[in-house]
């Protein structure tokens, strides 16, 4: 990027973090300061202390306990038998955590944008002179531009922190990328059907459904822990699981039917089970009659979506379509439809998404066993601060009153008020952006970094160096989750719960955990009214002695879960429901759509296709690693070090390819992958289609087990279909071809 704001490669700065951290040993040492204690166990092998923590490897968040022996040296993570995230079992993700900690390309000290001779470098900063610098240039932007101009892009538990500080500053410009880039579709759909989402972990009654059905949602290989687990154990008791997807998935393997459709079909495919179900007075009559409006409207809809129908759209047998909506029905209403987790793909996504929550409205699976259960939270009170200053523009006016349905910021919404433009009378100046990578996070990394030329102040709070850091103003190495106090884990699950996450051994280095950093920078901007608290210790003691614990009690627990209040898991047969909607019933027909110009029934689109030549770029998730924020992880790579990419047998003879060799690809508009890939022959992914798992090709050389292992798919992602409904960027309408002649250089040469 040639500009003002030129890349940066972190390379050997932060040597003098690590001298005082006493080298690059893989065995940490040391106890914990404060108040922080540990719980000696005994082991048959030698005295190990244990101390609470829930995984920040993905966002699952499962609960477990850090084990020490008596030097401090981290010998394992294992999950705490009380958690109903992970009913005691991590999954190879949260096991191998400890790679984060020990990982030597860690971020080390705090950095800040210089010019020396003419060139731009990062020099080494205190952590005092880095965030007075970052308050200093906070203040002028304000004073010149308001508060309201500065932006926070989070993905992780240290939002909450900088969450809080942006909010007492003036800013409620909070968003997480992955609501547009991932689930925003599903809440969205499910909200205007049933006036609820579907929050996370996700409100599916896995432990007692008899069918589910996976439409795109590669369950096992995403590692949602304890869905896994309830899924595996279903399949024992003898349910049926479905499987819809142009690959042979982990999941698929398991599935009693695997339909490999089409890509860009499944609405065609949803619209038919519902044509089905109801041709065939397959639904269920009681529970529609009493909990729906708009059934009349819905059949008269989906008359013409016959099987045969669906079938000249997805490949799919109609016969197939005809049986799995029978399956549907025997084991309704303990029938799944998985939402899913990353549901934005071809632009109408909210709409194929109220497909997927009119099918389990049909099938009676809403608040019934084995369906769609009814979580509780605890209502966890916040310790006491003023009340937050009113914005004087919310975040909603950037995007100029897009995305009208949207119940979260939206990410991209922002990056795009970012950019100045003639019409726009204020842009985004300032960003801090904690614990997401955004040019592997955001799809069309040109206009991300078009935004982030316009910036005046760019800030990263990371663990490690990615992409994004090298082209920061300042970068703040933040501690890994073993080193660090969070806020409390408060989830919704199936019984009300808290987890506490406590540091299990010292920052390494000199990085600092989010909640010290969001503090005192909050103290430099004038902040600390909303600050009152001595440290986060006595903030979770304050509120946990609310909920009638402690946080002494906690560390030795590491997890409590509360009765429900009222017994409602499921509905109560003999009550009448009322639902968070207009109507107060499940609206099969959207008055919210409806009244903000949606089609209020969903309606078949259909998308492009390849040009001759290219496939569809199909993306997914491996179970050891977590998007690209674990491609460096030194236990994770162990299991999985690179990408490859799935080619079907047929398209590998048209082209010559073998397993094993070394392609790039180029997509449909020209751009080239910046590094090469295996090819993987494979019967397992359809011949329209190439598959490959994100997360890899990192072109930071610091990164050092990463760096050009496999392909980017984000950076072949130049066309994004936004859903209107709530500003979804639909990934899946890129296709690319094979580059099989390349040179170490760069050059090219098309086959």
């Amino acid at each position: 990027m040639s500009s003002r704001r030129s890349f940066i490669k972190i390379s050997a700065l932060g040597i003098g973090g690590i001298a005082a951290a006493g080298g690059l040993s893989r065995l940490a040492t040391g106890a914990v300061s404060g108040n922080a204690s540990t719980e000696k166990i005994d082991s048959p092998e030698q005295n190990l202390h244990r101390t609470p923590t829930y995984c920040e490897i993905c966002f699952w968040q499962c609960a477990g306990w850090v084990y020490k022996d008596e030097s401090g040296n981290i010998k394992k993570i294992v999950g705490n038998d009380d958690d109903q995230h992970c009913n005691g079992r991590f999954c190879p993700r949260g096991t191998g955590g400890v790679g984060q900690y020990y990982d030597e390309d860690r971020l080390k000290t705090p950095l800040i944008r210089t010019t020396t001779d003419g060139k731009e470098t990062f020099r080494e900063a205190s952590w005092d002179e880095a965030l007075d610098y970052i308050a200093h240039r906070m203040q002028e932007i304000a004073a010149k531009h308001g508060p309201e101009c500065i932006a926070l892009f989070t993905h992780g538990s240290g939002g909450s922190h900088f969450g809080h500080m942006l909010k007492a500053f003036g800013s409620a410009s909070i968003t997480a990328p992955s609501f547009a880039q991932c689930r925003g579709p599903r809440e969205v759909g499910f909200l205007t059907t049933f006036g609820d989402i579907i929050y996370s972990p996700e409100r599916i009654d896995i432990r007692d459904t008899r069918c589910m059905v996976l439409i795109g949602s590669h369950l096992g290989e995403n590692m949602h822990n304890g869905q896994v687990q309830e899924m595996s154990d279903a399949i024992d008791r003898g349910a049926t699981i479905i499987t819809v997807d142009p690959r042979f998935s982990t999941a698929a393997s398991k599935s009693k039917y695997w339909l490999p459709i089409k890509p860009a079909t499944d609405l065609a495919l949803l619209l038919s089970w519902i044509h089905v179900l109801i041709e065939n007075e397959w639904y269920d009559k009681a529970y529609v009659a009493k909990n729906t409006v708009g059934f009349e409207q819905l059949r008269e809809h989906v008359r013409p979506f016959t099987p045969e129908w669906a079938y000249g759209i997805t490949t799919i047998d109609p016969n197939v379509i005809v049986e799995t909506a029978r399956e549907m029905r025997n084991a309704s209403p303990s029938v799944i439809i998985n939402p899913g987790r990353h549901v934005t793909w071809y632009g109408d996504d909210t709409q194929r998404m109220r497909a997927v929550a009119i099918l389990a409205a049909l099938l009676g699976a809403w608040g019934r066993r084995g369906g769609y259960y009814q979580p509780e939270k605890l209502h966890l009170p916040s310790y006491p601060v003023p009340p937050f200053p009113v914005p004087r523009r919310q975040p909603t006016e950037a995007y100029g009153g897009k995305y009208p349905l949207a119940n979260e910021v939206v990410s991209n919404g922002l990056c795009d008020a970012t950019i100045p433009t003639v019409e726009r009378s204020c842009s985004y100046k300032a960003w801090i952006v904690n614990g997401t990578n955004l040019l592997a996070a955001i799809p069309n990394q040109a206009n991300t970094l078009k935004a982030i030329e316009a910036l005046e102040l760019l800030v990263v709070v990371d663990t490690m160096p990615v992409e994004l850091t090298g082209y920061a103003d300042v970068v703040l190495p933040e501690c890994t989750y073993l080193e660090r106090y969070d806020m409390l884990r408060n989830s919704n699950h199936r019984l009300p719960n808290l987890a506490l996450r406590m540091p299990a051994v010292q920052p390494k280095y000199d990085s600092k955990p989010a909640e010290w950093i969001a503090r005192e920078l909050a103290a430099k901007l004038g902040l600390e009214a909303w600050f009152p608290w001595k440290n986060i210790e006595e903030m979770l003691d304050w509120q946990l002695k609310q909920m009638g614990t402690s946080l002494e009690e906690m560390q030795r627990l590491g997890v409590k879960n509360f009765p429900r209040e009222n017994d409602d898991l499921y509905f109560n047969e003999n009550e009448e429901a009322v639902f968070n909607t207009n109507s107060g019933k499940i609206e099969l027909y959207s008055s919210d759509m409806e009244n903000e110009g949606f089609a209020p029934l969903p309606v078949y689109t259909a998308h492009e296709e390849p040009p001759e030549g290219y496939y569809r770029l199909n993306y997914g998730r491996a179970p050891m690693h977590t998007f690209s924020r674990t491609a460096n992880n030194p236990n994770l790579t162990d299991l999985m070090d690179e990408n490859v990419l799935w080619v079907n047998p047929k398209v590998a003879r048209l082209w010559g390819l073998k397993t094993g060799q070394m392609v790039k690809l180029k997509n449909q508009d020209g751009k080239q992958s910046t590094f090469a890939i295996k090819v993987r022959v494979t019967e397992r992914i359809r011949w329209d289609s190439v598959y490959m798992v994100h997360g890899f090709g990192h072109n930071n050389p610091k990164l050092t087990r990463a760096f050009g292992r496999g392909v980017n798919d984000t950076e072949l992602i130049t066309r994004v279909h936004i859903d209107p409904v709530m500003g979804g960027t639909g990934m899946r309408g890129n296709f690319v071809t094979f580059i099989t002649e390349f040179e170490p250089n760069g050059k090219e040469a098309e086959a």
